[in-house]
């Protein structure tokens, strides 16, 4: 039993071969996308981690690989609404193709915060791959240009992922229900 199975409150929502089968997909596009140009990973952390490393080993290209923390949840399950963001270097973003690893897109608030960010260092395109896209409105628009996996407005963990800093090490994306059962859509 892999970890995480024995915990009743969750329930798979993308399966550990569909993760790795979606990712390849992803890498090879991006590498046929970016071809011949000076592309910089940007992985959020810490969420973005596994989907950014499985990334990076399917882009058959050279690449840079940059790290940006970025908060907004704390230990809670919906956005605070305030966006913390780590320090930028400009010199890593300037006059290159920057793609953003992130690792679920939500309200959009944070994403927003991060893209207008790294728009101020100047580089010469900008854009986003999400592991998972919140079928919801957003209160802040981001375009997105790789999607992984488009889910339900639910709470979720696993390949990165958290609720408290636990669950991140679940080799799939899991449903958490708060009152102990699984929750159902």
């Amino acid at each position: 039993m892999g970890p995480g199975l024995a915990d009743p409150r969750l329930e798979i929502l993308v399966p550990e071969a569909e993760l790795r089968a979606r990712v390849a997909e992803l890498g090879a596009q991006i590498s046929a996308d970016y071809e011949g140009r000076d592309l910089v990973l940007v992985c959020l952390l810490k969420g973005a981690l596994f989907f950014c490393a499985d990334l990076a080993r399917a882009v058959a290209l050279p690449l840079r690989l940059e790290f940006l923390r970025a908060a907004s949840y704390g230990a809670g399950t919906t956005s605070s609404g305030s966006v913390r963001i780590g320090e930028l270097d400009p010199a890593a973003f300037a006059g290159r193709d920057v793609l953003v690893v992130e690792d679920i897109v939500d309200s959009g608030l944070t994403l927003a915060r991060i893209l207008e960010a790294i728009r101020g260092t100047g580089p010469r395109s900008l854009g986003v791959c999400c592991l998972l896209h919140k079928e919801r409105e957003r209160s802040h628009a981001v375009p997105l240009r790789y999607v992984g996996f488009r889910i339900p407005d639910r709470f979720v963990v696993g390949y990165g992922l958290d609720h408290g800093e636990r669950y991140r090490n679940l080799p799939h994306v899991a449903v958490l229900a708060p009152d102990g059962a699984p929750e159902r859509g």
